[in-house]
């Protein structure tokens, strides 16, 4: 009898899913290099207003980028390079400009750019990862989120607990993160909770007892920040699946049902410290 290979949440996977694996030191340094080389060329275009690539912006850079981004359907890295060198003061601008920090780090160790990048998008990210997990409504209801630099740094704590070198599924990630009291609450508040939904504001609220699984908002936002910034910086190797399909944790919220995903970051199974990520962590801070 043959056996579907199963997903990360213990529910078998559609026949036929493919398991990517991608080891990102090497290719977090070539794509740096060329992402510092388009910005240079004036090629990359971001919003004035939010600072978020423009489209055009994005399909280039999946197409320039060494090893290409990790999905052919799906923009995480093509669309993180162009926040993150923001974040990091090496570009600034609508039609993206090396600063003078930019151009120095043209001449710098890749290792600590990258280790720059990911320090300063920890404390300045220029977006709130959670308003990539678009299947989740009212999050631009006034009070509603949390903020976000708090949360942020408990994601990146987060990868303290995954010892060097060794595969971690995601989902062993999640009870490490809760045993340890790791919290990246979402909502600001218990009435911010009842305004985040799917689909209908009041039938697919979170606000019921049994709707706020972890797993769903927090779970959620920690692998938007972990796949997204983690991985694309080569902190984070990483094995995934196409998103679709490859989580049911959502199935029994109101209408989720119909939903192949609840976030595009669903795929990502399992992930692993890299030696770029040790360096980049530093020590752990004293108790």
């Amino acid at each position: 009898m043959t056996h579907l290979p199963k997903s990360s949440n213990g529910k078998p996977h559609a026949a036929g899913t493919a398991t990517s694996e991608a080891l990102t030191e090497t290719r977090a340094t070539e794509q740096l290099a060329a992402v510092l080389a388009l910005a240079e060329g004036g090629a990359l275009r971001c919003s004035a207003k939010t600072r978020r690539p423009s489209a055009a912006t994005v399909k280039l850079l999946a197409e320039a980028l060494p090893n290409g981004d990790f999905y052919d359907h799906e923009a995480i890295a093509s669309l993180a390079w162009p926040l993150l060198i923001q974040a990091g003061g090496l570009a600034d601008g609508s039609r993206l400009q090396l600063t003078p920090r930019g151009r120095t780090a043209l001449r710098k160790e890749p290792a600590e750019v990258l280790r720059l990048l990911w320090r300063r998008w920890i404390k300045n990210g220029v977006i709130d990862e959670f308003s990539r997990v678009e299947a989740v409504k009212g999050q631009r209801s006034t009070n509603v989120l949390s903020a976000a630099g708090r949360r942020r740094a408990t994601a990146a704590d987060s990868l303290r607990l995954l010892p060097a070198g060794e595969w971690v599924e995601v989902d062993e990630l999640f009870a490490r993160m809760q045993k340890a009291g790791m919290e990246p609450t979402v909502h600001r508040s218990e009435r911010g909770r009842w305004k985040l939904y799917v689909e209908d504001p009041q039938y697919g609220s979170f606000g019921y007892d049994g709707a706020h699984k972890w797993e769903l908002l927090e779970g959620r936002y920690v692998l938007a920040v972990l796949f997204e910034y983690a991985a694309t910086l080569g902190l984070i190797d990483v094995r995934y699946i196409d998103p679709d399909g490859a989580r049911t944790d959502f199935r029994d919220h109101w209408g989720a049902d119909w939903l192949p995903r609840l976030s595009r970051y669903d795929g990502l199974q399992a992930l692993r410290l890299t030696a770029l990520g040790q360096y980049c962590l530093g020590p752990a801070p004293k108790p």
